[in-house]
């Protein structure tokens, strides 16, 4: 119990006596172009600082750390040159954030010094690159939507005079029974920057069901005064449609189609043409079928 209430006592002293710490600070940079490129090292994320303060405001310096914005469009003049953040404007700004108790003792770096560089650019087209697995029976709704369709990369001409799509990072993806937001890592190549480094893709699935249709058969490509006779003139068609969409799917939609050819043959070819956007395959029983051409 001794030992108990002594701990207690000196916790009690050490949250109220004041002491030095050394605390981390997260930077975000915001004002960059997108076509100024960093060299060296970059810009850093992180200034470790030294602090005076009681304890228990320093304890609470370390579980939630400090984060400071730094604007970089004063420090960007012309083309080239050296984004330089001068140590009496860096004290400043994290003074700024500090509590009012709290004394600021050093940083490390003192500055924040990088060259910077302006590079080409150029507009390209993002796509997806890998493979989407659907639950049983599911099919996609349309096409996958990636938030961006374009985006621009920067660097060299002879790099960017390489690159016309920018893929995502080969992904295969298992797709659930409904919407499916993903964020997926764009593939740079070397020596080029893009826009962002990663897009979200969304992709909506739901179960497909199957319609059928008896059609009359259309010809196509018979000489004139011929005429074609099939055997059968009608065909059953299956077409494949999503739930929410299988009352705007009708017969007006598909056209049977079997086009003659002079080649000597005694079977035609069964063709299927819809324009429908909510049809996603389409089948004809029979494939084929057998016809007389009358005079």
């Amino acid at each position: 119990m001794f030992v108990v209430f002594a701990a207690c006592i000196w916790y009690g002293h050490a949250m109220q006596s004041v002491r030095n710490t050394r605390v981390p600070v997260l930077i975000q940079y915001t004002g960059k172009p997108g076509n100024i490129g960093l060299g060296g090292d970059g810009l850093p994320d992180t200034v470790v600082i030294e602090v005076r303060d009681a304890g228990s405001r320093l304890n609470a310096y370390h579980r939630d750390p400090l984060h400071l914005t730094i604007d970089l469009r004063q420090y960007i003049h012309g083309e080239k040159g050296t984004i330089r953040v001068p140590s009496d404007a860096l004290r400043r700004s994290i003074s700024n954030i500090l509590q009012g108790t709290s004394s600021l003792i050093d940083t490390r770096p003192e500055e924040i010094s990088c060259p910077y560089f302006t590079e080409q650019e150029k507009t390209v087209v993002v796509a997806f690159d890998g493979d989407i697995h659907l639950a049983d029976e599911h099919q996609i709704v349309g096409k996958p939507i990636l938030s961006r369709t374009k985006i621009k990369v920067y660097g060299e001409d002879k790099a960017l005079n390489t690159i016309d799509t920018l893929f995502t990072e080969h992904q295969t993806l298992e797709c659930p029974n409904d919407t499916m937001q993903i964020r997926i890592a764009l593939a740079v190549p070397a020596h080029l920057r893009a826009q962002e480094d990663s897009v979200t893709m969304t992709i909506v699935s739901e179960r497909f069901t199957e319609k059928k249709f008896v059609l009359p058969i259309h010809v196509a490509g018979v000489p004139e005064d011929y005429h074609l006779r099939l055997f059968p003139h009608e065909v059953e068609v299956n077409v494949r449609v999503g739930i929410s969409h299988f009352t705007q799917v009708q017969p007006t939609d598909i056209r049977a189609i079997c086009i003659y050819s002079s080649e000597r043959v005694d079977k035609l070819d069964v063709e299927l043409r819809y324009s429908n956007p909510y049809i996603t395959a389409a089948w004809a029983y029979p494939g084929v079928v057998e016809f007389l051409l009358e005079q």
